[in-house]
């Protein structure tokens, strides 16, 4: 076998390096083509097999480059390592080092199996928690430890494989205390958002597809872990918020939504007519099949809310599942704008009247509304009362 090596090392070597960059860059080629031979997409555990048979085949590749290279040296009249080194080494240390790579994908797949029907079961569901609200948490939570086992699992495995290959862990542990403390002072900020992100996961302030305003930011949550959060606005912006800035979240979708929306109507609108008009498209609404389900009891006018500049507003609240209170205003608006039109009432417009110069300064004075009209006018711009030229001329 070492001869065999020492003989078309060269080529072996070539022949590694290109598998080697095969398996590292072709992972996505490669699932295409499962993709179009299925006719469809494959199942998760195909995806992982061919991840794991990619990684495989670069290790053997990249071992086969260093014997390669070995080979190269000894027949060059320069030896680096013995056939029987590499042996005795191989034996001694290739099985434990196999061995740990093992269980530490042995600890991934552990991970991934079991964490999540555990944190299905021991999540506690608080009162007036929906399902989704429940699957959102569990998902965050699932998505934080598995980063985070992730890196551990990483940890054990390299210090593992360190104390395999007799590299002394002691001086490199304490290398570590020493920069930790040089650089401690600078990583206060660093320190303080991981302790604000274990408090906004153990406090469930906001979870992953909840819709939120963290440090005056609002948007959907994307993406939570111990250092910061990621949140997409409407227009499509990606903002990264760490934690540690965090004073105030205000979570839009926990456990139910509001409806909060005030209609206008005109001062000479009865106002009573206009309520039960209100009352009415509320209550079809609600008993409709696409909106009776997102709905949580039914809409209705709460009370006059405000005698406006132009008009006087009425206040419609009602409770309806999170993330949908702006569809239901939407098509609210929507339908008592229609409504308003069929039975001739009002919804107002900020009204403003301009006056030019004119040549004259006598104005016409409405009789009804006491309003001063341009001369020439035979009807009142404030009120349509008729003017009476002969009687109604004032001086300005």
């Amino acid at each position: 076998m070492w001869g065999w090596f020492s003989t078309n090392g060269t080529w072996v070597l070539i022949v590694s390096a290109i598998v080697l960059a095969l398996s590292l860059f072709s992972r996505g080629q490669v699932h295409k083509i499962f993709e179009n031979l299925a006719g469809k997409k494959p199942h998760k555990a195909v995806h992982r097999g061919v991840t794991i048979g990619l990684w495989t085949i670069g290790g053997l590749a990249l071992l086969a480059m260093a014997l390669s290279i070995t080979a190269i040296l000894s027949t060059e009249g320069a030896p680096i390592v013995s056939k029987e080194a590499v042996q005795q080494w191989l034996l001694d240390h290739g099985s434990r080092i196999l061995a740990i790579l093992a269980f530490g994908i042995a600890l991934w797949f552990f991970l991934k199996v079991f964490l999540p029907p555990l944190i299905g079961r021991t999540l506690v569901k608080t009162k007036g928690e929906s399902k989704e609200g429940v699957k959102k948490r569990r998902d965050t939570l699932l998505a934080v430890f598995m980063s985070t086992g992730k890196v551990i699992i990483v940890i054990i495995i390299v210090f593992m494989l360190l104390s395999e290959l007799d590299i002394p862990i002691a001086p490199a542990l304490a290398g570590f205390g020493i920069a930790g403390v040089a650089v401690g002072f600078g990583a206060q900020y660093l320190i303080r958002d991981l302790i604000a992100g274990v408090f906004i996961l153990l406090e469930n302030q906001y979870r992953v597809g909840d819709v939120a305003r963290v440090a005056d930011i609002s948007g959907v949550v994307e993406e939570i872990n111990l250092r910061k959060t990621v949140l997409r606005d409407l227009d499509g912006i990606v903002h990264h918020v760490p934690n540690g800035e965090i004073k105030v979240a205000s979570n839009f979708s926990r456990h139910f939504a509001r409806v909060n929306l005030n209609i206008s109507v005109s001062y000479g609108t009865d106002l009573d007519h206009a309520i039960a008009v209100i009352n009415r498209v509320c209550q079809e609404m609600s008993e409709e099949k696409d909106w009776r389900d997102i709905i949580i009891g039914t809409l209705s006018v709460l009370r006059v809310d405000n005698l406006g500049d132009s008009g006087i507003d009425i206040k419609i609240v009602g409770d309806v599942k999170p993330l949908q209170q702006w569809a239901v205003m939407g098509e609210l608006r929507k339908r008592i704008k229609k409504t308003f039109d069929e039975v001739g009432i009002e919804i107002p417009w900020p009204h403003i009247k301009l006056y030019f110069g004119q040549v004259q300064n006598e104005y016409q004075m409405c009789k009804v509304c006491s309003h001063p009209n341009p001369p020439g006018s035979k009807f009142c711009s404030n009120c349509g009362a008729s003017l009476n030229l002969a009687s109604d001329t004032k001086s300005r």
